[in-house]
């Protein structure tokens, strides 16, 4: 069973950048059955694991396949490693004795990963930046924090803010299909800073290991991520912005609710 991820990028590939199955099945290497049922599924169906699998074999090799693929991105297309070749370098030069899907799995999702995306500097309608804010509020006559979800869209100045009881999962996703439904669609992509939510671990390359909930919400609803750099604020200055604006305006002075 392939990875959310993998689902997230094939269904972005297919209905967002309109290419057809068939070229799908030559970019991503898999079988048109595999695409045709990502297609036609947001999360892959039926058992799904809580954790990812564990690679007894593979797992103290996984540094040197990232630097092999690595190597590769400065190396001519024509000379890069297939993921055969680099199983054989690994059996051949550090003894591994596992097999080649793992092997094979691990070097497409790590290529997935690895795409480059870069933060414009100028701001094309269709684009979103997401951030959350802490203010302070009465609550049923409690003082208590408030986490509030904003969402940009910068070419229009257009937002959208929602108070939550705390910054959990639950309430990240609960703000998108919440701001999804104000706006009357979806941004092509969304731009965060590395929030723990969506952001499992950042590698070592700079690469983004997704949170599974994460992908799931961005294979469903087929928008692009994209990430700021760590501690670069204004890299999404337009919603830093917008969270300044919600305090100032909407929680000065402070807020007293029944719930």
């Amino acid at each position: 069973m392939y990875a959310v991820e993998v689902y997230a990028s094939v269904r972005q590939f297919v209905f967002v950048q309109g290419r057809s199955q068939r070229e799908a099945v030559r970019v991503f290497g898999l079988s048109r059955e595999t695409i045709s049922k990502i297609c036609r599924f947001s999360l892959p169906p039926g058992y799904t694991r809580t954790k990812p699998a564990e690679k007894p074999k593979l797992g103290p090799l996984l540094s040197v396949v990232d630097t092999i693929l690595e190597a590769d991105r400065t190396t001519p297309v024509k000379q890069r490693h297939t993921a055969k070749r680099i199983f054989e370098r690994l059996r051949d030069e550090h003894g591994y004795g596992g097999g080649y899907t793992v092997v094979k799995d691990y070097a497409r999702l790590s290529r997935v990963r690895g795409r480059e995306t870069f933060v414009p500097l100028a701001h094309p309608p269709g684009h979103a930046q997401v951030d959350f804010g802490e203010a302070v509020g009465v609550i049923d006559g409690v003082e208590q924090k408030i986490h509030f979800l904003c969402m940009d869209l910068p070419q229009s100045d257009a937002c959208f803010v929602k108070a939550f009881p705390r910054e959990t999962t639950e309430a990240f996703l609960d703000g998108y299909v919440s701001a999804f439904d104000f706006f009357g669609g979806i941004p092509q992509s969304i731009l965060y800073d590395n929030t723990t939510i969506a952001v499992d671990k950042i590698l070592g390359d700079g690469k983004r290991e997704r949170t599974r909930a994460f992908s799931e919400l961005v294979s469903h609803y087929l928008f692009s991520d994209r990430f700021g750099r760590p501690g670069k604020g204004n890299d999404k200055g337009k919603v830093e912005g917008l969270v300044k604006y919600a305090r100032k305006n909407f929680m000065t002075p402070m807020p007293h609710e029944a719930s």
